[in-house]
C-alpha cells in the first residue's frame, strides 16, 4: 500500500501543494504511456475526473489519489510532492563562547542538548567556576580536560566521562595547554543522562 504519511498532515494552507497535483499526474501517465481511457479502467475513476484532475480544473481528494498512487505504483507523498519527512542531519553554525569552539549536535528546542567542544592550545584559564540550572553529562574525545567541581579537581584522559548536577560550581578547561576536544549534553531541566560512566579520579597536574 502506498505511504501517505505526509498527505494527511495537509491541510488548507497546502493549496499549493495541490495545485501542482494535475502536472505531476499528467507527466507520471505519460512517462506510463497509457491512456486516459487505460488509466480510467484500473481506477474505476472516469475519463472527464481524470481528465479534469490533470488540468487542474478538478481538486485532488485522498478517494482519487489513492488508487491512482497504486496504478502508478509510487508512494502516495510522491504523487502529490509533499514535504519530505525532513534530512535528520544537523548542519549547525560553531559558536565562539568562554574560549571555546561550541558546535550543537541538536536542533529540537527543550530537553537535552548536544554539543561538541573544542578548547584550543594555547594559555591556561584561570579557573571560575560558575553554578546553574540543570544537568551536565560529558565525553572527551581527545586532549586532557580539567574539570573542577565543587572540592574535586579532576583530569580526564581520552575515553572518561563525567555527569554532574550544574548547580555545583563547575569549571573546565585544559589540563596541560593542549587542545581538548569533548561531547556535552546538557538538560536545563535537571534530568540526569541514563547512559552513566564513573571517571576514576586522577591527581590535578
Amino acid at each position: 500500500m502506498p505511504k501517505c504519511g505526509n498527505i494527511f498532515a495537509m491541510t488548507a494552507n497546502n493549496d499549493d501543494v495541490l495545485r501542482e497535483v494535475g502536472p505531476r499526474l499528467r507527466q507520471l501517465r505519460k512517462k506510463a504511456g497509457t491512456t486516459l481511457t487505460a488509466l480510467s479502467e484500473t481506477t474505476g475513476i472516469s475519463v472527464s475526473t481524470l481528465s479534469r484532475l490533470e488540468s487542474g480544473q478538478r481538486k485532488a481528494t485522498l478517494e482519487l489519489l489513492l488508487p491512482l498512487a497504486r496504478a502508478y505504483r509510487v508512494p502516495l507523498d510522491e504523487l502529490v510532492g509533499a514535504p519530505p519527512t525532513g534530512d535528520p542531519r544537523v548542519y549547525a553554525r560553531p559558536i565562539s563562547a568562554f574560549g571555546q569552539t561550541i558546535v550543537p549536535l541538536s536542533r529540537q528546542p527543550g530537553g537535552p542538548q548536544a554539543f561538541k567542544h573544542l578548547i584550543p592550545a594555547g594559555a591556561r584559564q584561570e579557573p571560575e567556576p560558575k553554578t546553574h540550572e540543570g544537568y551536565e553529562w560529558l565525553y572527551i574525545l581527545s586532549g586532557r580536560l580539567r574539570l573542577i567541581l565543587g572540592e574535586h579537581d579532576l583530569v580526564l584522559p581520552p575515553g572518561e566521562a563525567a555527569e554532574f548536577d550544574t548547580r555545583v560550581p563547575h569549571w573546565f578547561g585544559s589540563a596541560d595547554g593542549q587542545a581538548v576536544e569533548f561531547l556535552t549534553i546538557f538538560d536545563r531541566q535537571g534530568a540526569r543522562i541514563h547512559v552513566r560512566a564513573k571517571s576514576r579520579k586522577h591527581p590535578h597536574e
